[in-house]
């Protein structure tokens, strides 16, 4: 077998996870957002507020991750 493992934990694949990671968590999020707002049309306002700034918040994870990937 010569040592190798089936699955290679490189960067590339850490980058694949944290895309993957993060488009599923800004999806959910976006999915909450809209169904509390068809429920609630009053308060749009805030609940758009907020999931902008949680989405930024998610965004800013993803590339500090990615940047961790990244380096050597």
């Amino acid at each position: 077998m010569g040592g190798r493992s089936l699955i290679d934990l490189t960067a590339p694949f850490g980058v694949g996870l944290v895309v993957i990671g993060a488009a599923y968590g800004i999806s959910k999020l976006a999915s909450a957002a809209y169904e509390s707002m068809a429920r609630q049309p009053e308060v749009s306002g805030s609940i758009q507020t907020a999931m902008i700034i949680a989405a930024a918040l998610i965004e800013g994870f993803t590339f500090y991750a990615l940047f961790i990937c990244s380096q050597k």
